[in-house]
């Protein structure tokens, strides 16, 4: 059974920092690249970070140089550092493989992060 429970959010101030992780079970962690997805109020699930199986990492602009994920395989964990946070980046961040498992159909409860001064 696929459980992906992510922890956390919170409120923090604009320009501050969080520490997001993602723990994994019921997949094959270390042969999967993994993603933190956000999805605000209104908009779509995107993808904001991206590290293959062998720790090579991708970001879109929006989030270049302010977000940096890693992997613990022999925990089955992936994390998102998020510093210089905005106000822009309240949303609730998911984890999951990338691409998503069973094309998208499976989500964890997520962690809200809220940036608001």
């Amino acid at each position: 059974q696929v459980q992906l429970v992510e922890s956390g959010g919170g409120l923090v101030q604009p320009g501050g920092s969080l520490t997001l992780s993602c723990a994994a079970s019921g997949i094959l962690f270390a042969g999967s690249a993994m993603g933190w997805y956000r999805q605000g109020a209104g908009k779509q699930r995107e993808l904001v970070a991206r590290v293959s199986t062998g720790g090579d990492t991708n970001y879109p602009d929006s989030v270049k140089g302010r977000f940096a994920i890693s992997r613990r395989n022999d925990r089955n964990t992936v994390y998102l550092q998020m510093n210089s946070l905005k106000v822009e980046d309240t949303a609730v961040y998911y984890c999951n493989t990338d691409p998503p498992i069973n094309w998208g159909t499976y989500w964890g409860k997520g962690t809200l992060v809220t940036v608001s001064s």
